[in-house]
């Protein structure tokens, strides 16, 4: 280990001997100097966080600013003026100008955390701060220069975020001209005792509690632990074991408890097969009630079109409506493009299904009369007709009496040349 390293790892308190771990802080000293940027990849909890540090603090801009951002806890709405400013009147609330992070770090350093967050469109703009220094403030057309460098970070996978269109390929080159891989704690073999012991020996001297004792069986059950939250989830379960269990000497078993397996073998603790609710069934039979509910539909269609005798029809809507409810309440789970394929419009309306089919007054027709047959267009035009003079004209209240939304009312009035009559909102 070189003396700039162990020098490092005193400022920065970093404890870990593992030669992964050297590596990664040697390739940060070397890059310090360069003005490149770097791209920092590590799992969650592995302590990227210090990386960006041990670059600037060791760079010639380690006079000037050093601001971390964290572009995943940013909304979407704003991260273009937290990250680049905005001027006054450029959206609602903006009551003055602003500078961004970008401004407020000229000559330094800026650390963007979770950079995979970042919405496409802010990509395309850091994209520009990096190839050419510029940037523009948010509702302003003059552009700014700014001297900055960037060090990324991310613990996704961003070759396939790549591929997948979520994050731009030219920016992915600009950030990771160096790139530094940062091992998961699992990778780190003995260090995982060593940030146990530094652990357990701070919590209880900030609190003035008992040490806690370690069998060699319990080392074991530290150390054979995979630990899928690093450094940050060690360092959460050995303060939990320092006060609940302050003076005691602990076993294997002991220290299990508070891990999140069960069992002895380390195996996850996951649900069974047989509780888990298989929905391929239920999908099954829903997509085969859709295509009776269409062809019950259509037949229905043809009852009215060919002068089959209707005095069963509002029967046979009322059940029809029945059904499309249920099935529309049963498909609320079902969030995907297949529904589409199978002839649904909007994820659950089924095109021609109850709420195109109104009801046909049967009343009015008597058994032993022979009367002309009306068409369909012909009953929904009185239909709708009849409903907009109960309730006065009113458009929201004949949408809910009919089960239609307003727009569907709005068109069907125009098509049927209903505009003409007292109609309100």
């Amino acid at each position: 280990m070189s003396s700039n390293v162990q020098s490092v790892k005193q400022r920065f308190s970093i404890i870990g001997n593992s030669p992964k771990l050297l590596v990664a802080i040697d390739r940060a000293l070397q890059v310090a100097p360069i003005d490149l940027s770097v791209l920092i990849i590590g799992e969650s909890g592995a302590g990227k966080e210090f990386f960006p540090q041990i670059i600037h603090t060791n760079s010639a801009r380690r006079h000037n600013k050093y601001i971390a951002v964290n572009c995943g806890a940013i909304p979407e709405g704003t991260i273009d003026s937290e990250l680049f400013g905005h001027e006054k009147g450029a959206f609602t609330g903006a009551i003055a100008a602003h500078k961004g992070y970008f401004e407020e770090a000229n000559g330094g350093t800026i650390f963007l955390d979770e950079v995979a967050e970042l919405p496409l469109t802010t990509q395309a703009r850091l994209l520009r701060v990096l190839e050419s220094g510029e940037y523009m403030r948010v509702g302003s057309a003059e552009v700014k220069k700014t001297n900055i460098r960037v060090v990324a970070a991310t613990n996704k996978d961003m070759v396939r975020a790549v591929k997948e269109g979520k994050f731009r390929e030219d920016l992915y080159y600009r950030l990771s001209t160096v790139q530094i891989n940062i091992p998961p704690l699992r990778d780190r073999g003995d260090d995982v005792w060593l940030l146990t012991r530094k652990f357990s020996h701070d919590f209880a001297d900030n609190y003035h509690m008992p040490q806690v004792e370690y069998t060699g069986e319990a080392r074991q059950a530290i150390m054979g632990y995979r630990w899928p939250g690093n450094v940050r989830q060690l360092k959460n379960v050995v303060e939990q074991i320092a006060l609940f269990e302050a003076g005691n000497t602990l076993t294997g078993d002991d220290v299990r408890r508070y891990l999140p397996y069960a069992t002895d073998d380390m195996k996850p603790v996951v649900a069974s097969q047989a509780s888990a609710f298989d929905y391929n069934r239920e999908r099954e039979l829903i997509f085969k009630m859709i295509f009776q509910l269409q062809s019950e539909i259509e037949n229905l269609k043809t009852a009215v079109e060919t002068g089959s005798h209707v005095a069963h029809i509002n029967d046979d809507v009322a059940e029809l409506k029945r059904q499309s409810k249920q099935l529309v309440g049963s498909l609320s789970k079902y969030k995907s493009p297949e529904l589409k394929s199978i002839g649904l419009d909007d994820y659950g309306a089924v095109p021609g299904a109850a709420p195109q089919v109104h009801e046909v007054d049967a009343t009015a027709v008597e058994p032993d009369e022979v009367r002309p047959v009306k068409t369909l267009e012909d009953t929904e035009r009185e239909t709708i007709t009849r409903a907009l003079e109960r309730n006065c004209g009113r458009r929201k209240k004949t949408a809910e009496e009919l089960n239609i939304s307003e727009r569907t009312l709005y068109r069907k009035i125009k098509e049927y040349g209903l505009e003409s009559r007292n109609l309100k909102s």
